[in-house]
């Protein structure tokens, strides 16, 4: 695999990429995917931008102020400042980031980009052992943090802190100028460290370079969410969480338009922002979607005109019920951590609920069997993935696990229909096979939802001597529903009476919520533990 000579000075990212035979097949099949060799993607989102749309239009939105692009630019030259003449940092150091979504930690990104640094952000949840084990596999030299979560912070790892203008780094960046020569990067220098969200188990560190940050806008964001520099973009995921990094941050800089960054907000909030501030293309989860729907709130996202889904699988009654309610199709879309972000998705008229779309322009896919031929059309088999980006872990050996012969194997279930459609069956191990049966735990989930009882569930396979697994229901009922036998048989009849019987629950247990991650996904190992 041929690299561009490096501008990192540090080159520790550079020297833990897996071996060039271990990499996925990368394809740019677009002309727009064609980049020059020298590339830092900050100087084009966000300098290229505010030239060539001028400085004062509105970049960075929060509750309380407006920043121009003017004035990011300003505040991310004034953060690189800062990173390399006081804190020594070099290209390619590392820089940790913690803290909720915010103008000041997007202009943090965005300065460390500029530094030629790379940026670690961190989920804002994490507690001390988690950001212990990131510090260890990333061996950052600096931490920008919130002023306000500094307590769980790695000892020993020099850190400043932001947030108002009494912050630290407020002080600091006032002794610099608001000018500054941007470290002309490779394009395939690496750009950020992002942490899988460790669904299952302990999370691997993903290599991102410059270039990517700019492939996902030309293909999902241009061909797909369509937007215009007229948008105010609005949403949920963390930066931390690529979803967000690429709805929040990098595809309205793209595009010229504005974000309007929330530190938390519950459905129901979100629902009445959205209204209130005219959001015209919202990023959230299936589970946020369906809570919108379930409190009556649909009608307050109407004037949204790109409302995407993703981290999830999108259930076909959310999906229908949102085009009722809302009068606009909601856009599906699955994406990774390896890849950076969607690469199968549809919007406007080629929406089909139950369907995730179709191959994004600029990717490929293909369903696989386990020995990595293709499977015949209406198949269920492991979706492979090619594109402009890939998997590049840190240093890890489970690399092999994740690309096979050039493919990207995302480890989910999918069925390609013969017109092009993808079709989610489940993640590949949570396919739960009960006395020879084949059941996806995504299939049995939809069906209860169906249930008026029923607010949210989840689905694994637990051990049973007999059948070797059985369907586990794990339900949170809505309230002013009682949790008990009566419930139990109810559901399970319905489920018998909406898809084949074997598919039912046979063992039920309710919670009052179910696990999630910090970006939001459920957690099902630990339901298998239970």
């Amino acid at each position: 695999m041929r690299l561009t000579p490096s501008a990192h000075t540090d080159s520790f990212c550079r020297d833990r990429l897996p071996p060039g035979e271990q990499w996925p097949r990368l394809v740019f099949d677009l002309p727009e995917l064609h980049y020059p060799e020298r590339l830092n993607a900050a100087t084009v989102l966000l300098d290229d931008t505010a030239a060539r749309l001028g400085p004062d239009r509105p970049c960075l939105r929060s509750p309380q102020e407006v920043w121009t692009y003017g004035e990011v630019v300003a505040r991310a030259n004034r953060i690189a400042h800062v990173l390399t003449a006081e804190l020594g940092v070099v290209p390619g150091n590392r820089v940790l980031l913690r803290g909720t979504n915010t103008p000041w930690l997007a202009a943090c990104w965005l300065g460390v980009l500029k530094a030629g640094a790379v940026a670690v952000t961190t989920m804002p949840m994490l507690r001390r052992g988690e950001l212990d084990k990131i510090a260890d596999r990333a061996q950052p030299s600096v931490a920008l943090c919130d002023e306000r979560l500094l307590d769980e912070l790695p000892p020993g790892l020099p850190v400043v802190s932001y947030g108002t203008e009494r912050a630290e780094l407020a002080g600091r960046c006032a002794r610099h100028p608001a000018a500054f020569a941007d470290v002309p990067t490779a394009a395939d220098d690496v750009a950020l460290l992002a942490f899988t969200s460790g669904t299952t188990g302990t999370p691997k560190a993903t290599m991102h370079f410059h270039r990517d940050l700019l492939a996902i806008a030309d293909t999902f964001s241009r061909h797909v969410v369509q937007p215009t520099a007229d948008d105010l973009f609005c949403g949920t995921p963390p930066l931390a969480f690529t979803f967000g990094l690429g709805g929040l941050l990098v595809f309205p800089l793209r595009a010229g338009a504005s974000t309007l960054l929330l530190e938390r907000a519950t459905p129901k909030e979100l629902a009445s922002v959205v209204a209130e501030q005219a959001v015209t293309v919202l990023f959230t989860a299936p589970t946020a979607y369906r809570a919108i729907l379930g409190a009556g709130d649909g009608p307050l996202l109407a004037g949204v005109r790109r409302a995407v889904s993703a981290g999830e699988a999108l259930p076909a009654a959310v999906a229908e019920r949102y085009r009722e309610v809302a009068g606009s199709p909601l856009i599906d879309g699955i994406g990774s951590t390896e890849l950076l972000h969607v690469f199968i998705s549809a919007a406007g008229a080629d929406v089909r609920p139950g369907r995730t779309g179709k191959v994004v322009p600029g990717f490929r896919a293909a369903v696989l069997d386990a020995d990595g031929r293709p499977v015949p059309d209406g198949t269920p088999g492991l979706l492979a993935v090619q594109g402009p980006t890939g998997c590049r872990y840190l240093g890890d050996p489970r690399q092999t696990d994740y690309v096979r012969d050039g493919w990207n194997i995302t480890g989910d279930t999918y069925v390609r229909e013969p017109d092009g459609y993808f079709r989610f069956v489940a993640r590949s191990d949570d396919m739960i096979v009960s006395s020879g049966y084949n059941i996806a735990a995504p299939e049995v989930e939809e069906v209860l939802l169906t249930h008026p009882d029923v607010e949210e569930c989840a689905v694994v396979g637990t051990p049973d001597p007999d059948r070797g697994a059985v369907v586990t229901a794990f339900v949170v009922l809505r309230p002013g529903a009682a949790p008990g036998p009566d419930v139990v048989h109810a559901l399970q009849e319905h489920a018998k009476a909406v898809a084949a019987p074997y598919k039912y629950p046979r063992r039920v247990r309710f919670l009052d919520a179910l696990p999630r991650n910090a970006s939001g996904k459920l957690q099902r190992f630990l339901l298998r533990e239970r």
